[in-house]
């Protein structure tokens, strides 16, 4: 103990100087857009580089699992060809059915973060690959959140467990909206807001996407009815929905991207003259 008061009194010109910049440089840094931006971008390049580090050496342990969930995929896209999108089960996504309006490329979840209340996930896709905030990020069972940061080589997810998430989702057998969110409590179970009363829930009721939104097109699976109670108000519902994905067990995602989001931004968003 000793020996570190020692040291401080010996350097305390220098700790006091190294001090002093790291606070003028926080301010510069906080005050600024400019600078702001560009220290959230070198951040996300050190960490998504010492993220994919990590990520390498964990999916080497864990290429068995990787390779049977792929081997399962690859059936049902087999039985979709063979046998028509009927046999697939509900949790399966048929990105054909999207359309010609959206397009998907592959990424690799490099950290995922799944035990705090506001959650994100990091991609090995960035800016180089013409990824842009606000693009669904998805597996073949179900959503997992939306980009809302992104760096030269790397992205930011912002998680469906994540407090402030928002996303419009359904009840697919009976068109009802609501907005699903997470209560921040299971990894399993997200919520499904404002439902109508008078809507037919049912526990095991397939979730979908709503489609009122330019991220996600409407009927990707996102999960079952577990549960569901009427709110202090009487008037609606809060519904529990069982995900279909495994949150705290994801490896290889697709990034969907809606090619006419620019002109629904400008249709909904006039720039004044």
């Amino acid at each position: 103990m000793q020996q570190i008061i020692n040291f401080v009194i010996r350097n305390k010109t220098s700790l006091l100087f190294l001090l002093l910049f790291v606070i003028s440089l926080a301010l510069t840094i906080q005050s600024h857009s400019y600078h702001k931006s560009k220290f959230i971008n070198s951040a996300n390049f050190l960490t998504g580089g010492i993220y994919e580090s990590a990520s390498g050496i964990s999916d080497y342990f864990g290429l068995k699992k990787q390779n049977d969930i792929l081997v399962e995929e690859n059936n049902r896209l087999r039985s979709q060809i063979f046998n028509g999108s009927d046999s697939i089960g509900t949790s399966f996504i048929d990105s054909t059915s999207f359309g010609g309006r959206y397009k998907m490329q592959s990424a690799r979840i490099i950290n995922n973060n799944y035990a705090a209340s506001k959650n994100y996930l990091t991609i090995n896709k960035g800016e180089k690959n013409n990824i842009k905030e606000d693009l669904g990020v998805i597996t073949s069972k179900g959503i997992i959140g939306i980009i809302d940061n992104t760096s030269n080589g790397y992205a930011r997810v912002l998680s469906i467990l994540n407090t402030k998430s928002k996303i419009n989702a359904q009840l697919k057998a009976s068109d009802q909206f609501g907005s699903l969110e997470w209560d921040g409590k299971s990894s399993e179970i997200v919520q499904l807001t404002d439902i109508s009363k008078f809507a037919p829930v049912r526990e095991g009721d397939t979730i979908v996407t709503g489609g009122k939104s330019s991220i996600f097109p409407k009927g990707i699976p996102i999960g079952t009815v577990y549960g569901f109670e009427l709110d202090i108000s009487g008037d609606t519902y809060t519904v529990d929905v069982k995900l279909f994905n495994d949150m705290t067990n994801l490896s290889h995602v697709y990034i969907i991207e809606n090619l006419d989001i620019e002109e629904i931004k400008l249709l909904e968003n006039p720039i004044d003259e």
